[in-house]
């Protein structure tokens, strides 16, 4: 069969709801199996920092977090995006559905943050340029959600929703810049793709591994998410009155 025609295939909620409730468990066994083995290493395999102590061990989390909340928005933006652009529904449907995953690692990252730095810093929050920055990040995520809510027309909400999306784009490399651009407190990347790690390698490992368990996650989460979101949105179509006839 022609790519092309299968791609435009699954880009139809009739075709994509099965699709995603077969990739969902997978998923989710991945992100268990990759979460248990990243706590492993972080907590147990990796050495204690010789400057932070024990204390350092919540960046095993923390980094994954805050990687997830930017990369989840540009992804949420790239689908608000390409509904915007061509009107698809199942585009702006996952933009939808990425919002509220990419709130919880916005949250998550501050919070482990605020526990990281209380120790560090002595404090559990300062008005740093990464720290506010990814602050605003989770407005934004907060706002597109409340925004879409606030709409009862789903098309109008979707094109609203992609407006603020698209124009957050914008502080996804602030935060990921913001240590070189401003005299921060906020330490540097822990990793770059243009340096040597220079911590030990079991610390990569372990952070890698909660990297990847919380891209499976999302996944999982996001596949979930949308399917809910199908039968709201076409509870009057024929594929979803065809589908409760199956399950009853």
């Amino acid at each position: 069969m022609n790519p092309k025609l299968i791609t435009w295939k699954y880009a139809s909620p009739p075709y994509f709801y099965p699709l995603a409730g077969k990739m969902i468990p997978w998923f989710a066994l991945l992100a268990v199996l990759l979460g248990i083995a990243g706590l492993w290493v972080s907590f147990f395999v990796a050495p204690t920092d010789a400057q932070q102590g024990e204390g350092y061990r919540i960046i095993f989390v923390h980094v994954g977090a805050s990687w997830m909340s930017m990369f989840l928005y540009l992804v949420m933006a790239f689908w608000a995006g390409i509904g915007l652009s061509f009107n698809t529904k199942l585009s702006s449907m996952m933009a939808s559905a990425v919002a509220p995953t990419g709130a919880m690692f916005a949250f998550l990252s501050l919070w482990t943050g605020a526990l990281w730095g209380k120790p560090m810093w002595g404090t559990w929050w300062v008005w740093d340029a990464r720290l506010t920055s990814e602050l605003i990040l989770l407005f934004l995520y907060l706002g597109f959600i409340a925004l879409q809510a606030a709409i009862d027309e789903p098309r109008r909400a979707d094109k609203a929703g992609a407006i603020i999306a698209l124009v957050g784009v914008v502080n996804v490399p602030i935060i990921y810049f913001s240590v070189k651009w401003w005299n921060t407190l906020h330490q540097g990347a822990s990793v770059s793709l243009t340096q040597a790690p220079s911590m030990a390698k079991t610390m990569l490992l372990g952070m890698l591994l909660m990297a990847l368990s919380f891209w499976m996650y999302s996944i999982a989460m996001v596949l979930t998410r949308v399917r809910a979101i199908m039968l709201e949105r076409e509870r009057h179509s024929d594929w979803v009155a065809n589908l409760k006839e199956v399950r009853s």
